[in-house]
């Protein structure tokens, strides 16, 4: 899809060329800045109580008198920010895509003018709003007409704009690559298709990309990740991705994605309800794809490291049983008290391996613990370190990304219940806390780097009628390296 930025006044909006016009409407005040006949149309629409400029109001007037776009769609956002800009345009392109139109302009009317996180949140919007997922599905519903959107702005705003849609273009397509991966049913998205997606992001972006394969996995010693990989027949995959946009000498910003492309729990089997969903267990290694693609088209002066550890969690004669002690690649050796937690036998050996390319930082991206929903519901990944100054940074990505995290605790007491009389640690704790005692199985190994933890089970996919991939954190995190990149 064509984005693109055009200078136009809102006193002259009711000339625009384009098949509709979108307009924001940012308060009960906004008409006053508009043409003559937007503002008549729109000070009749509140007087007579079609339209309410508050959450959800929307009014279509189709061939309206003397406007030159075919259609007009008003849609309320009470307040001026990046967040109600990108939530009214969800609704009108929601609305508007079904109906043939090819090219939307989108302004907005109200106090404040637009900023480069309206932009970007004017293509992520629409994005997510005509994306429909049919790469197995030969019956889904043919693409929207859609091929263009243009964001109205004045001459003053218009450098900011501009950098605003480059920048949401790039994340777009990273979010759609995490969803095009995250969304493929366990038996096409393999660890083999995830490092064959590598490779492909490896030629086209010009990245470096090593895929190891088992036995090299074994002569790297990853004993806790081969662990979780024995019970299937699909083999393991060992992904390292570097973007190089800065001197060699820069240490880099790591990323560690768990990459389990189907978890049936293993022996420690998960009930079968909805156990379809546990395809999306790979999302923090979708979340990775996804940012380099983003990053790797925006070219940032810093150097990025993914690393992706990508099996299959299955039961089977050779699957590890409860009470199993093996040795990761650190050396420290674990007992498996439950096999529904693998995640972190597969990251561990990961984060071991990252102190290889003296990190800057690392961060792991997972869908971790059903705890950390429990915590969090939907709305926020959950957040873990003990830098206070990493936290800070992630915070504000996830803000300035609209793609939040909200921080959890680390404390040195939630430690105590991961130990065991017959190996170094277990796997898990109890059930209160879970997401935390996670967090802290996986801060055992990050001693050497400062470390950041982000459990996204509750934000990675949706169930229920939306059930699908949302492509997050690939936002959170490329704003976070945009943010280092200075």
């Amino acid at each position: 899809m064509d984005f693109r930025s055009q200078v136009f006044g809102l006193d002259a909006l009711s000339g625009v060329a384009a098949d509709a016009l979108l307009l924001v409407v940012g308060g009960d005040e906004a008409a006053r800045r508009l043409d003559p006949v937007l503002r008549a149309l729109l000070a009749d629409a509140l007087k007579s109580g079609d339209f309410e400029a508050k959450a959800g109001g929307s009014l279509y007037l189709h061939r309206p008198a003397r406007v030159k776009a075919g259609r007009v769609l008003f849609v309320a956002a009470p307040t001026a920010g990046a967040k109600g800009f990108r939530s009214a345009i969800a609704a009108g392109i929601g609305q508007l895509k079904s109906l043939g139109v090819k090219h939307v302009a989108v302004a907005m009317s109200g106090d404040g003018g637009l900023s480069a996180a309206h932009a970007e949140a004017a293509v992520t919007a629409t994005t997510d709003a005509v994306y429909t997922y049919r790469d197995t599905k030969p019956s889904a519903p043919k693409p929207p007409a859609l091929a263009r959107v243009s964001v109205l702005c004045s001459q003053a705003e218009l450098k900011a704009v501009q950098q605003g849609l480059r920048r949401g273009r790039a994340v777009a397509a990273g979010v759609a690559l995490a969803r095009g991966c995250a969304n493929r049913p366990g038996n096409h998205c393999t660890p083999t298709y995830l490092a064959e997606q590598a490779r492909k992001l490896g030629r086209e972006f010009d990245l470096k990309v090593d895929v190891f394969d088992r036995k090299a996995i074994e002569k790297l010693g990853m004993g806790s990740f081969l662990a979780v990989a024995q019970g299937s027949e699909e083999p393991p995959r060992f992904i390292v991705l570097r973007y190089e946009g800065a001197a060699k000498t820069q240490a880099p910003l790591v990323l560690v994605g768990k990459g389990i492309t189907f978890d049936t729990g293993g022996i420690s089997i998960k009930p079968s309800a909805e156990m379809d969903e546990m395809k999306f267990d790979m999302g923090g290694a979708a979340s990775v794809l996804g940012t380099l693609r983003a990053v790797a088209e925006l070219k940032p002066k810093i150097n990025v490291v993914g690393l992706i550890p990508t099996c299959e969690n299955m039961p089977d004669g050779r699957s590890i049983k409860p009470g199993d002690v093996v040795t990761s690649l650190s050396g420290q050796t674990i007992e498996i008290l439950n096999t529904d937690a693998e995640g972190r036998l597969i990251l561990c050996d990961a984060l071991t391996y990252a102190e290889r390319f003296k990190p800057a930082t690392v961060v792991d991206i997972a869908t971790l613990t059903g705890a950390c929903v429990i915590a969090l519901g939907h709305h926020h990944s959950g957040l873990f370190t003990a830098d206070e100054a990493l936290a800070g940074e992630l915070l504000g990505a996830g803000l300035a990304a609209l793609d939040t995290c909200w921080r959890m605790p680390l404390d040195e007491e939630y430690d105590e219940v991961l130990k065991s009389n017959f190996a170094d640690m277990g796997n898990v704790g109890p059930r209160a806390g879970g997401a935390i005692t996670a967090a802290m199985f996986l801060r055992r190994f990050t001693a050497k780097y400062r470390w950041a933890h982000l459990d996204v089970a509750g934000t990675a996919w949706k169930s229920g009628t939306a059930k699908g991939s949302t492509g997050r954190p690939v936002p959170l995190l490329t704003h976070f390296v945009l943010a280092r990149a200075g």
